[in-house]
């Protein structure tokens, strides 16, 4: 069994105190997008918990604002530096990631999200998102 927790609609399997954040809640937070849940704004703001960034969303914003599909304002190197002054902390992807990638079924074609599934899996975090195809991987 795999052991998951989502949110944003999406009911938590655990409470850890540990989040990872979608790469879509990330831009949002910092663009003050509306879309942008109440609750993931208050867990950004005001938790005393770890939050994490996957290494995979830099990955993702990198190749999407190289081929002219997002414009961030500042640039995307203070993008990131704005979240690790905040104290988010960065996660690798390791080999480990990756075995969990390949075992996983294809509910989430998109390999950055894929690796975030994994990556929460593999560190027991609870994933942030708004995505309703994470909660697929709940039921495994």
């Amino acid at each position: 069994m795999i052991s998951m927790s989502f949110r944003r609609g999406l009911k938590t399997m655990f409470n850890t105190h540990r989040w990872l954040f979608d790469t879509n809640l990330l831009l949002w937070y910092r663009t003050a997008d509306p879309r942008l849940p109440v609750d993931v704004k208050k867990e950004i703001e005001e938790s005393n918990g770890k939050k994490y960034i996957s290494i995979a969303s830099a990955w993702e914003l990198a190749i999407k604002t190289s081929i002219g599909k997002l414009t961030i304002v500042g640039g995307i190197e203070a993008f990131w530096r704005d979240f690790s002054s905040a104290g988010f902390i960065w996660l690798p992807i390791s080999i480990d990631t990756i075995k969990i990638v390949e075992t996983l079924p294809f509910y989430h074609k998109d390999p950055f999200d894929r690796i975030l599934v994994a990556s929460s899996i593999e560190h027991s975090l609870e994933l942030l998102a708004t995505d309703e195809i994470f909660a697929q991987y709940k039921k495994l």
